[in-house]
């Protein structure tokens, strides 16, 4: 619903967010030179923050992250559209070809498509918590997650980014207790019939 609230380059922007976990700052200071469509990767090498380029902070945040072929679709429909795409221009730029300043697209954009739908405004780094869930979610490891992330810290994708979500939780008590019925159930039964395993 959100996604539909947002007009470009702030939707796909959040898309690149939601689908990758990158930080705004990573998301900002992508290059096209940095983009492989034809590998599915984008290289996180730079950070844009407070007007100033600069380097990933640990050694384990410069990475190489796999993209899906929804998000190489999305990326190639915003190349399309794009008047400065050469190798060493930003994918998210001013119609001047400025970097985006993070705090004016949430201000001008994003803040205010959250009030329209109703729903609590969100921050920049919610989709990155967002990403890390929805990884656990769908049943990887932990260290993916933080492979994903960049986090040299196991404990901070583990303690800080992975979030349960309810509907989570209430399938994993359903499994266990189905498993626990099947065995118990067999177990009775094989008592009914005189029979011990």
């Amino acid at each position: 619903m959100l996604l539909i609230e947002l007009s470009e380059p702030c939707r796909t922007v959040v898309t690149v967010a939601v689908l990758t976990g990158m930080m705004i700052g990573e998301i900002l200071a992508r290059r096209w030179k940095r983009v492989d469509l034809a590998r599915n990767t984008l290289e996180v090498a730079e950070t844009y923050s407070e007007g100033e380029f600069g380097t990933p902070k640990t050694r384990s945040s410069h990475r190489v992250l796999p993209i899906s072929g929804n998000l190489r679709a999305v990326l190639e429909a915003h190349h399309s559209g794009q008047s400065h795409s050469g190798p060493e221009d930003l994918l998210f730029t001013t119609l001047r070809g400025t970097p985006l300043s993070s705090k004016n697209i949430y201000n001008c954009e994003l803040a205010l498509a959250c009030d329209r739908i109703r729903q609590p405004r969100v921050s920049w780094h919610s989709f990155r918590h967002t990403h890390a869930t929805l990884l656990t979610e769908v049943g990887e490891s932990i260290k993916t997650a933080q492979a994903l992330l960049g986090h040299s810290d196991l404990g901070t994708t583990l303690n800080t980014y992975a979030h349960v979500i309810p509907d989570s939780q209430r399938r994993a008590v359903e499994r266990v207790a189905g498993v626990l019925f099947s065995n118990v159930l067999k177990l009775d039964d094989s008592a009914k019939n005189g029979q011990i395993n």
